[in-house]
């Protein structure tokens, strides 16, 4: 039952983001500049407008190709901003064989923080099926481009302005603020950070998923606010936080000042949002590259952060609703143990 209630929450939120879909039409990023300078210059560097590129676009970003590949052979890039890219061939399909002959399974997906080349699904023939969160203007029916490798087809590459506030025709044409949608909730922002059902929390090779920030803000302390209390979702979200903790923790913010914490420069979201999930690259057993939304930690030295269950006839990994002390502590910390880190751990805040 809890799970269809929010199942329908979700719907209704989503209905409500484009409800004006069949009444306007979508006009572009660039027409929201003429009223909206800031908005726009904040989100153009942001990575939501590069979720998907076409080669033309992407051509100028200087990324290097998988081996054998020419611009000439790429319809669109996926990614290529922040973490990492992926490349699309002619036909629409996501490469993923690479060398001189194309004949070598892998090495397909280009990492831009360690400049290396890593696997993705490698010498499977895989469709683009990532477009009702990649690209504005989604519709699951027909093939990008007449591309048969792309499934659905769309208004614009990326997120835009509008695939966040729905299609802003007739708002851009008369100024009407009923003309366009401003939701802050964060079923907006869970539409497509969650990977299939809101209430679980998928993991895989010790780390939490990407693009998993509505689970698990779900199952955090902080259920009750929204995204926007502390994001800026026009921003880039390391530049985007509105709202410091010590905004409603101020007890703890207290107890920070002049403690050793404060001394080193260990802020709470070091251990509260530690990078807990991977996108693209590891630097440790405990540490991916994107911060996780958990934020409690949970102190019990014998604590374990995952869980496997069986789905569909296979094993799947998922995330509790916690951060072990691994990875709160232990990043930092390197020559210390759990049993450590429990002790030390403990009334750190009183």
């Amino acid at each position: 039952m809890k799970k269809m209630i929010l199942f329908l929450v979700c719907s209704v939120f989503a209905f409500w983001a484009f409800g004006y879909a069949g009444a306007a039409e979508y006009v572009g990023s660039d027409a929201c500049f003429k009223c909206h300078p800031a908005k726009y210059n904040d989100w153009k560097v942001s990575g939501h407008p590069y979720k998907i590129q076409k080669a033309e676009t992407a051509k100028s970003w200087m990324l290097p190709l998988p081996e054998g590949y020419s611009w000439d052979d790429i319809s669109y890039v996926i990614g290529g901003a922040h973490k990492k890219s992926r490349y699309m061939d002619k036909k629409g399909y996501i490469i993923t064989m690479t060398g001189p002959n194309k004949d070598k399974p892998g090495k397909n997906q280009y990492n831009l923080e360690t400049g290396t080349w890593a696997d993705y699904h490698p010498g499977e023939k895989k469709k683009y099926t990532c477009g009702k969160c990649h690209t504005t203007g989604y519709k699951k029916e027909g093939h990008q481009d007449g591309l048969e490798g792309i499934t659905g087809t769309w208004a614009a590459p990326g997120i835009q302005c509008e695939a966040c506030h729905g299609p802003a025709g007739d708002h851009a044409k008369t100024g009407d603020k009923t003309k366009v949608n401003v939701n802050k909730s964060p079923e907006l922002c869970g539409q497509c950070h969650v990977r299939g059902n809101p209430e679980k929390i998928p993991a895989a090779g010790g780390y939490i998923k990407h693009h998993e920030q509505f689970p698990e803000f779900h199952a955090s302390p902080h259920k009750a606010l929204q995204c926007v209390t502390c994001h800026d979702p026009h921003k880039r979200a390391k530049f985007s936080v509105k709202a410091e903790c010590a905004s409603c923790h101020s007890k703890q913010a207290e107890s920070y000042k002049g403690s050793a914490m404060q001394a080193v420069g260990v802020t709470c979201v070091d251990c509260h949002m530690p990078m807990a999930t991977k996108s693209a690259t590891a630097k440790s057993k405990t540490q991916g590259d994107v911060r996780t939304h958990l934020f409690k930690i949970n102190t019990d030295p014998k604590a374990k952060m995952f869980y496997d269950e069986e789905v569909k006839g296979k094993k799947a990994t998922f995330a509790k609703g916690f951060v072990t002390l691994d990875f709160a502590c232990l990043n930092c910390h390197k020559n210390k143990d759990i049993k450590w880190a429990a002790k030390k751990a403990k009334g750190i805040h009183e």
